[in-house]
This record gives structure tokens, C-alpha cells and sequence, in this order.
């Protein structure tokens, strides 16, 4: 059976009117007349055979039953507002959790993090830097950056960036220790951000396998070996992404014409609920515009770099800066 309810109109006019404690005010703000309010005030008395005001010139008080009826039909109203602003609010509101390749995260989207708040100033972003892939099935976080081959099953995904490989060190350390040659490599200290599979690949194209490598650091992730790297601690691998701003700033160099593709690439992925998502379109939407403009700067060499070549070249030193 369902449910006995009053007509809304004299609910509304109800709550107005306890509310402000007065029939007039309730009516301006139902923008109807006074004897209207009065009248659906007469008419929800009659429907539930209760008295709910007692009324004492142009003020009304209400009666023990209008008192003990009001906060339901106020939290009823309540309710109903904000499910209505839930519904009706922009979809670039709310909290996003992201999942970022530690280096990417840093060294890229960090310093963008102006450019994301001033589009979207109602996201609140919390940011996680971890490249692991169960990230992408852990309920609290709602999409990835990561790093990969982009074999993620039963997910969505989309590859977001390519990557080249390439030798970065710091002006002050080449200055100091100059590398005239791929030989003189052997005069630094390697800093690996993996296991030594990118250096390989980068020595096997600079066809150096032979080189005779000494102190070697390996720092747990790109991240830190390209730091360590700008604090002159030896020589790093870096990449297009997230070594061009610290090229372009002159906290690096790239001695070398050579750099080589990576491995693995830079992939978006997401549970395939979230995709939907506006807030995740959103985001996602921002990151492929940040990487197009990139792209669009990247018309010149940056900071002693050159354009990438599949073949061996010769590798001669790009022009080594004094540190300032």
C-alpha cells in the first residue's frame, strides 16, 4: 500500500513559515501571496487534523505538533537539496586519486599542478607516486600513469607517451670531468634507475658493450638516479619527458647525439567502471593537452640536444656549458 502523504505545496509552505516565524516572510520567498501561504497552511492542518501554528498577530508560533512535525519535513527538504546539487553540479568537482610513475611525477606533472588547479579549481587531487600495477585495481585510486608495456588485462588504457633514452650529467661535473667521448664514460659513475637494462641498451647502440665500467649506484627508480645526476653524483640516463625542463634550465647537459628508444612507454590505464567517470575524463582530457603542447615546443634542441638517431653516430661532445 503506499504511503499517505501530504501535498508538497503545503509542506513548503509550512516549513517557510516555521522557519521565519512569519506567514509574510514565507510568502515572499515562495514568491506567492500571504493569503496563499495561510491558506495551504489551513489546508495541511485539515489533512493531518493536528493544529501546527498558533498564531498571535502577524507572527505564528508553532504548536507542540508543529514542533515535533518540522524537523522531519525540514530534513525531507534537505535531503532533496542537496541530491538535487549532487546531480546538478559541474563534473570538474571533487576528489581524484592519482597513481604516477615516481620520475613522471616530479619532474613533470608537478610543475603543472598551477596549470591543472586553474582550469580546475574545485579538483582536489591526491597524488601517489608508485609505479605499481595493482594500483590500477585498488579501489582508492581512480587512474594511473604508469610505466610499461602496456599489457594491463581487463582494464582501460591508453598509451600516453613514447620515450628516448640519453646520458645526462650535471655542467658542474663535466666541467670538472670532462667526457670528450663515449670512452670517457668510464671516468664517471654510472647511476642506474633500473636494473642496468637501459644502460645496455644505450651502450649497445653507442656500440661501447666493451666499455669497462667501474662504480655503478643503482637508486631504485629513474627518479632518483636523475637526481642524483643534477647534485653531480655521475652520470644518469634521462628521458624526452622528464629530463627537458631540467635540460632546458641548464641543470643538465646531454653530451651525446645519441639516445635510444625505451623499453616500455607511459600509459594511462583505469578500471573500466572509472573511464565514465567525468572527473577521470577530465584528467585524462588535461594530460594529453599538457603532452600536445610539449610536443608543439618541441620543435628546437634542448639544452645541448640533438634530434635522436636510430643509426650509430659519432659521438662527439655537444658543447659542455660553464657553470654559472
Amino acid at each position: 500500500m503506499a504511503k499517505r502523504l501530504p501535498p508538497l505545496n503545503p509542506l513548503r509552505a509550512f516549513e517557510a513559515t516555521a522557519r521565519h516565524a512569519s506567514l509574510t516572510k514565507a510568502a515572499g520567498e515562495l514568491n506567492v501571496t500571504h493569503g496563499a501561504v495561510s491558506h495551504q497552511i489551513k489546508a495541511l492542518e485539515q489533512s493531518l487534523g493536528v493544529k501546527l501554528f498558533e498564531r498571535t498577530g502577524q507572527r505564528v508560533k508553532l504548536t507542540p505538533h508543529g514542533a515535533e512535525f518540522l524537523p522531519a519535513v525540514s530534513a525531507a527538504f534537505d535531503g532533496i537539496a542537496a541530491a538535487t546539487q549532487r546531480m546538478t553540479r559541474p563534473a570538474s568537482a571533487g576528489a581524484l586519486s592519482v597513481s604516477c610513475v615516481p620520475a613522471l611525477l616530479l619532474l613533470w606533472m608537478t610543475p603543472r599542478l598551477g596549470s591543472f588547479t586553474a582550469q580546475y579549481p574545485d579538483i582536489q587531487l591526491t597524488l601517489i607516486p608508485s609505479n605499481d600495477p595493482k594500483d590500477i585495481r585498488a579501489a582508492d585510486i581512480d587512474v594511473c600513469v604508469h610505466y610499461g608495456d602496456g599489457s594491463w588485462s581487463d582494464c582501460w588504457i591508453r598509451k600516453w607517451s613514447g620515450l628516448e633514452l640519453f646520458p645526462v650529467v650535471s655542467p658542474t661535473l663535466i666541467n670538472n670531468r670532462p667526457i670528450r667521448s663515449v670512452r670517457d664514460l668510464a671516468d664517471h659513475v654510472f647511476l642506474h634507475g633500473d636494473d642496468g637494462r637501459e644502460w645496455h641498451t644505450w651502450l649497445a647502440a653507442a656500440d661501447a658493450l666493451d666499455l669497462e665500467r667501474g662504480r655503478r649506484h643503482r637508486l631504485g627508480d629513474a627518479r632518483m638516479a636523475t637526481e642524483a645526476a643534477v647534485h653531480g653524483h655521475g652520470v644518469a640516463l634521462g628521458d624526452s619527458v622528464t629530463a627537458r625542463a631540467l635540460l632546458a634550465r641548464g641543470m643538465l647537459v646531454a653530451p651525446f647525439t645519441l639516445s635510444v628508444p625505451a623499453v616500455d612507454d607511459f600509459y594511462v590505464v583505469c578500471r573500466n567502471e572509472m573511464r565514465s567517470a567525468p572527473i577521470v575524463q577530465i584528467f585524462i582530457e588535461w594530460l594529453f593537452a599538457e603532452k600536445e603542447q610539449d610536443e608543439g615546443r618541441a620543435g628546437a634542441p634542448v639544452a645541448g640536444r640533438v634530434p635522436s638517431r636510430r643509426k650509430r653516430p659519432s659521438l662527439k661532445v655537444i658543447g659542455a656549458r660553464t657553470a654559472s
